[in-house]
């Protein structure tokens, strides 16, 4: 379980990651050519050299993918709990009905004396 929280926390810090990484790059221009306006460049913008921030995006992204697949697998197992390993509780002893005295085995006969 702990191996889970710990992919759990790795994947957190992917996530940011990526998040960033996204963020610092320059745009291709403006909002027009993010919705297929008003380019002359080539479909996907012009080809120019690997940057070490799209290197870190195409990684991090590839990591995203493998955490999101692994965590979805590793969750299949179901939720641990605290208590699972934990004895219940003894349970209550049976009520008697008000006014009779509890059931008792009657007292052995006595020997006579010799």
């Amino acid at each position: 379980m702990i191996l889970y929280y710990l992919f759990s926390t790795i994947y957190v810090l992917v996530c940011l990651m990526l998040l960033m990484v996204i963020l610092l790059q320059q745009g291709k221009g403006d909002m027009a050519a993010a919705f297929g306006g008003g380019s002359s460049q080539s479909a996907f913008g012009a080809r120019a050299g690997a940057t070490v921030l799209s290197k870190a995006t195409a990684i991090l992204a590839v990591l995203f993918m493998v955490g999101a697949l692994a965590l979805a697998i590793m969750g299949q197992r179901g939720p641990g709990s605290l208590l699972s390993g934990a004895p219940g509780p003894k349970p209550a002893a049976p009520a008697t009905a008000p006014g009779k005295p509890p059931a008792t085995p009657p007292p052995a006969p006595s020997q006579p004396p010799k």
